[in-house]
């Protein structure tokens, strides 16, 4: 999976995979996955013009991601 770079806060890169509905985004703190993120939730963080707090506010608050390092 490509991850797109965004620097912004904490969130420094994300990526999706469609096909597995995966999520994952490359914080400050380290690699984080989340299953079962809709594409619409993507394509909203993707293009955000504040994708660190749309990330706070609807994927990490809503959704229970596992580190992956």
């Amino acid at each position: 999976m490509e991850l797109k770079r965004l620097n912004a806060g904490n969130l420094r890169a994300a990526g999706y995979d469609e096909r597995t509905r995966t999520l994952v985004v490359e914080l400050t703190s380290g690699r984080f996955e989340y299953s079962g993120v809709s594409a619409e939730v993507w394509r909203r963080l993707s293009t955000s013009a504040s994708p660190w707090s749309y990330f706070r506010d609807n994927i990490e608050e809503e959704l229970a991601g596992r580190r992956l390092r």
